[in-house]
C-alpha cells in the first residue's frame, strides 16, 4: 500500500503543503478555523501519520520535551504535569515523565538521559542538590523552566507561588477566629517552599505583634512528625490551631488527631497548604491554602514553548497568588 504524504493531504484539503506543515507544527496563527478544519478531515480520512522522525532530522527538533517532577504524590504536582501534558498535546509534542523523589542522583540521572534523547526542553521541579548541572543548563541555554522552587543564582523562568502571602492570609485568618497559640509543621527546610512558608508564618506573627514559639514551629521528616506532633501537645500546652505545610503534613496530622482523640474544627483548628482532594467533602471540610496548579503549568509550558520556538530567550519569575479557602476545620474553638 502507498505511504499518504504531506502531499496527499494538501491535494486533498486544497491547500498548499506548507499550510499541512504549519499544521502539524502548531502554527496556527494565520490560520482560519476553516482551513484547519479540512486538514484535519483530510488527515482522518486518508490516515494519515506525520513521518517524525523525518521531521525532526529537518527541524532539528524531536517533538519531545521532559518533565522531572520532584514527587509526584504531591497532589500539586500531578496537577501542573497534567496542565504541561495539555499544552504540548495541542502543540503535538510528546511528553516524557520522570519522578526524581527528591534525590539528587536521580534527578541528575533523568537530565542527562534526557539530554541525551534530545527532547527540546525540559520542564523541572528541583531538587536545589545539583546546582552545577543547573548552572550548565542556564550557560548553554538550554530550553528549562523551573516550577514550584526558586533556586538562588540560577538564572531560568521560574513559576512559583507567593509563599509568604498565602502564610499571611492563613495566620491573619486563625487570629481573627480567636486563637492565640499558633504552630506550623513542615517537612525539613531543604526547599524554596517549605523556607518560605516558615519564614511568612514567622514574619506574620511578627508583624501583628504576637509572641513566636520556636516550640510550635517544626520542620521534620514525614516518618517523624506523629511523634513531634505527641511531644508538641503534651501536657495539655499545645497549640489551638495548626497549619500543615503540605499534603503528607496533613496525613501526619490526621494521624495523630485520630490517635489522641482530637477533634479537627473543635479541639484544633487546622489549615492545609496544599490542594487537597475532597477537602469540601471532608469532615470537617477542610480549610486549604489553594495554589493555581493547573494555571501554573500552563505558564510554564508557554514559557518553555517560547524558549523552544525561538520566541524568547527572557529570564523571569512568575509569582503566583494562592487562594485561602475558608471551611470548618479552622473557624471554631472548643465546643
Amino acid at each position: 500500500m502507498k505511504r499518504v504524504t504531506m502531499a496527499d493531504v494538501a491535494k486533498a484539503a486544497g491547500i498548499s503543503k506548507s499550510t499541512v506543515s504549519q499544521f502539524l507544527n502548531g502554527r496556527f496563527e494565520y490560520m482560519g478555523q476553516e482551513t484547519k478544519d479540512r486538514i484535519k478531515k483530510a488527515i482522518d480520512e486518508l490516515g494519515y501519520h506525520p513521518n517524525y522522525v523525518a521531521r525532526s532530522l529537518k527541524q532539528k527538533r524531536t517533538s519531545l520535551i521532559g518533565i522531572i517532577a520532584a514527587n509526584i504524590v504531591h497532589t500539586v504536582s500531578t496537577e501542573m504535569s497534567r496542565a504541561i501534558e495539555d499544552y504540548f498535546q495541542e502543540k503535538d509534542i510528546q511528553v516524557i515523565f520522570c519522578n526524581s523523589y527528591e534525590d539528587q542522583d536521580k534527578e541528575k540521572k533523568y537530565i542527562d538521559s534526557m539530554r541525551a534523547r534530545q527532547v527540546d526542553g525540559l520542564v523541572i521541579f528541583p531538587t536545589g542538590k545539583n546546582p552545577e548541572l543547573y548552572k550548565k543548563l542556564e550557560s548553554e541555554k538550554y530550553p528549562v523552566v523551573f516550577v514550584d522552587r526558586k533556586l538562588d543564582g540560577i538564572d531560568v523562568n521560574t513559576v512559583v507561588v507567593d509563599n509568604r502571602d498565602a502564610m499571611d492570609q492563613a495566620v491573619g485568618h486563625l487570629l481573627k477566629e480567636g486563637h492565640e497559640k499558633l504552630a506550623i509543621l513542615t517537612p525539613p527546610p531543604t526547599i524554596f517552599p517549605r523556607r518560605e512558608r516558615v519564614a511568612g508564618f514567622i514574619e506574620a506573627l511578627e508583624k501583628r505583634g504576637e509572641p513566636v514559639n520556636e516550640h510550635f514551629i517544626r520542620s521534620v521528616e514525614i516518618s517523624e512528625m506523629v511523634s513531634v506532633l505527641e511531644e508538641m501537645f503534651a501536657n495539655g500546652k499545645g497549640p489551638t490551631a495548626l497549619i500543615a505545610g503540605n499534603d503528607l503534613t496533613y496525613f501526619e496530622v490526621m494521624k495523630f488527631a485520630r490517635k489522641n482523640e482530637i477533634r479537627i474544627g473543635r479541639d484544633l483548628a487546622l489549615v492545609v497548604f496544599d490542594n487537597i482532594e475532597m477537602a469540601a467533602i471532608s469532615e470537617p471540610a477542610l480549610t486549604v491554602i489553594d495554589q493555581p496548579a493547573y494555571e501554573m503549568g500552563m505558564k510554564a509550558a508557554d514559557l518553555l514553548f517560547e524558549q523552544i520556538s525561538g520566541k524568547s530567550d527572557e529570564k523571569r519569575l512568575f509569582v503566583f497568588q494562592t487562594e485561602l479557602k475558608i471551611r470548618e476545620s479552622s473557624t471554631t474553638i472548643g465546643g
